[in-house]
């Protein structure tokens, strides 16, 4: 399937969490949606949140919608473990 990254992901969010410390990549995020430890389909629905661990104390949430077969990546972000599920 088809990921492509919304203006605010790319140009935004990469770049504020490299200066704090989170190095994400393109692969990690797309590793997040295809596979999930957690995926919320109900409380910003339509779009679609997927968490995965990324550390032991942070996981990496990613927010998308599923668009005519292709997965558009709206944003991501790190949390503490524990605080969405």
């Amino acid at each position: 399937m088809k990921i492509v990254f919304s203006s605010h992901a790319i140009r935004d969010k990469f770049p504020i969490f490299k200066e704090h410390g989170f190095n994400f990549t393109q692969n990690q995020v797309w590793d997040v949606i295809e596979n999930p430890d957690h995926v919320d389909k109900t409380s910003d629905y339509p779009k679609v949140i997927s968490s995965k661990e990324v550390d032991k104390r942070h996981i990496l949430r990613v927010v998308y919608r599923l668009e005519s077969g292709i997965i558009k990546v709206i944003t991501f972000y790190p949390a503490e473990k524990g605080r969405y599920y």
